[in-house]
């Protein structure tokens, strides 16, 4: 009687910590899966801002190897990056040449050039974000030029092979330019007089072509 009292207890116990165990294992899992959840959030949600929001009297002009514009102002960082190059004279542009690379967001990796008549706040190796000053357009210049520039920083992407060699002598809009013009209107910059659906040479694949998605806009 006693022997069969005593494993009459022990089978609930057992069945009882086995309970508790299975639980402690599905918030382990729920934890770690809650976890990611928010990684992933984080990631997707970075948030690009508009570089031109405080361009007094803003044209947009056209797209070439990028995207052009007259007016005055402050050029921000169109998000979280780290400047490559920033003269006010270099020698392949009239006039100042700014790029920096973005580390977050779904263009990370690529770099942004900043072009012509602009006067450089920042330096190599400096890491900027949205709220940054990248350069200043004086008022009564000639505009600048932005858009996407080569992994070296050496000039415009569209001039590489890989984009269909187009430099400044055309054919014009290139591919890559309608691409950053994209990106622009997204965040909020009117559109180019010239943009269309199709250009010319070759959109690398690195570039998205769903930007407003990408943002979600």
């Amino acid at each position: 009687m006693v022997a069969s009292a005593s494993a009459g207890s022990t089978y609930p116990l057992n069945n009882y910590m086995a309970a508790v165990k299975r639980q402690a294992q599905r918030a382990a899992i729920e934890r770690t899966a809650r976890r990611r959840r928010r990684k992933n959030h984080a990631t997707v949600t970075v948030v690009y801002e508009n570089p031109l929001r405080d361009i007094s009297g803003l044209i947009p002009q056209r797209v070439d190897m990028g995207a052009d514009f007259v007016g005055s102002g402050p050029i921000y960082a169109v998000g979280n990056g780290v400047v490559t190059a920033a003269t006010g004279a270099s020698g392949g542009w009239p006039g100042g040449w700014i790029t920096y690379q973005l580390t977050d967001g779904p263009a990370a990796g690529n770099v942004v050039y900043v072009a012509e008549d602009v006067r450089p706040t920042v330096t190599v190796g400096e890491k900027v974000t949205p709220s940054t000053v990248m350069g200043n357009m004086p008022a009564g210049g000639l505009g600048i030029e932005t858009g996407w520039a080569m992994p070296n920083s050496g000039s415009a992407e569209s001039q590489l092979a890989e984009a269909g060699g187009i430099s400044g002598g055309g054919p014009f809009p290139t591919l890559v330019g309608l691409n950053f013009d994209e990106l622009l209107q997204a965040l909020g910059v009117p559109a180019a007089p010239n943009f269309a659906p199709t250009g010319y040479g070759v959109l690398p694949s690195r570039y998205r072509t769903d930007w407003a998605a990408a943002l979600g806009k």
